[in-house]
């Protein structure tokens, strides 16, 4: 008898950060120390204002339907006073989404805009759902690596290479999940005067705006120029910046034939965000900001610290985070003396022999490559990193 599982599910991947995070959960259920590095969100407790907001939308009954679906006034207003305030981005209401956390912001994004067989060009490394989702819409990924010796960003030129007619998307992500890279401001600019001059959209993924290290600053692709703003579709969440993961509130701003096909989408997926998650995200939005400065502080002093411990061990080079809370060593030079041959089996014989968690690159489009969350707090860092350099002796 068949399975009767669609050729859909069968040819999609499960994620990968995900997948290691419960292989790591299931040997700490067996008694095994293990030092997960494998973790996509903050350590530190959602601030307690927000959840105040919380319980205060559900002592005031705010538990049916949100009305509407996606989004109710007091959440997009917050969302678009944000998006003037911290990225220049002037947004009506009409032109933002409320959505189950980022994820699902670029899920519907991607079914909103993509016909079979359109182009989508994703820079790698890159966060593990973008090729599975367009994968879903029926587009066609066109990966485009950048140089490790540029910290994996891409010039200008290297993106025009990859545009052809077909081309219905490029994904911009920085801060990066995994590459803890981010774009200058220059940099920036100087992508949008290539891709202004196509009729294309601009998929601009800035979860970890304001997560960003040293002398690093930030600029939203959208803000480049009316050109720019026009092409683009701009994702957050409140996940990263807010320790909010759990909450699963996201949202996106964008041409308004857009925003409305996602909310079409979204009307007969999810129904969008629970009504007093939405309340809180307004909170965290327009509340008090310095929890986010406290939370970049300690996360820089974090980066800074296994940069070092990185680059200290035997073949192992590490490009400096600049942003996000991700390391993406190149531990390729390893492979022969461990017996492994590419990033999977080196994260497996590291989480079996070491009992340290990580995520093979290979899940991001490099092989060559591992990432280490250090969302973790230092003693665990130093505990997990102690082992590892003693696995590569």
């Amino acid at each position: 008898m068949s399975d009767h599982v669609s050729q859909r599910v069968k040819s999609l991947a499960e994620s990968a950060t995900l997948a290691v995070s419960a292989k790591a959960a299931a040997l700490k259920a067996e008694g095994v120390d293990v030092v997960s590095f494998g973790a996509g969100e903050p350590d530190f407790d959602t601030p307690a204002h927000i959840i105040q907001a919380a319980k205060d939308a559900l002592d005031a009954g705010e538990t049916r339907y949100a009305k509407p679906a996606h989004g109710i006034p007091k959440l997009k207003q917050a969302i678009c006073e944000k998006l003037k305030r911290d990225n220049d981005l002037l947004y009506e209401p009409s032109q933002v989404i409320a959505t189950i956390g980022g994820k699902d912001a670029l899920y519907l994004a991607f079914q909103a805009v993509l016909d079979p067989g359109d182009e989508v060009v994703i820079p790698a490394p890159y966060w593990v759902s973008y090729p599975e989702q367009v994968r879903l819409a029926e587009g066609k990924s066109v990966f485009v690596t950048g140089d490790e010796a540029n910290s994996f960003k891409l010039t200008p030129g290297e993106i025009e290479a990859v545009l052809t007619d077909r081309t219905k998307v490029v994904v911009l992500n920085y801060p990066s999940n995994p590459g803890g890279f981010c774009y200058t401001p220059d940099e920036v600019r100087a992508l949008a005067e290539v891709l202004t001059q196509r009729d294309l959209l601009v998929f601009s993924d800035e979860m970890y705006e304001h997560l960003i290290y040293g002398d690093q600053k930030f600029i939203s692709y959208g803000a480049v120029s009316p050109k720019a703003y026009e092409q683009t579709i701009t994702f957050n969440a409140g996940s990263k910046t807010y320790a909010m993961t759990g909450w699963r509130t996201g949202f996106a701003a964008g041409p308004a034939p857009i925003i409305k096909g996602m909310a079409k989408i979204q009307s007969q997926d999810t129904s969008g965000v629970p009504t007093f998650c939405q309340h809180a995200l307004a909170a965290a939005l327009t509340g008090d900001q310095s929890c986010v400065q406290e939370m970049r502080k300690e996360f820089e002093r974090r980066a800074n610290h296994m940069y070092e411990r990185l680059n200290a061990m035997p073949g192992v080079t590490c490009v400096r985070p600049t942003g996000a809370f991700y390391t993406f060593p190149n531990v390729s030079a390893t492979y022969e003396k461990l017996g492994v041959k590419g990033s999977v089996e080196f994260a497996t014989k590291a989480l079996e022999e070491a009992h340290v968690a990580l995520v093979p690159g290979a899940a991001f489009g490099c092989d060559q490559n591992v990432r280490l969350s250090f969302a973790t707090s230092m003693k665990q860092i130093d505990k997990g990193l102690d082992r590892l350099a003693e696995f590569l002796g």
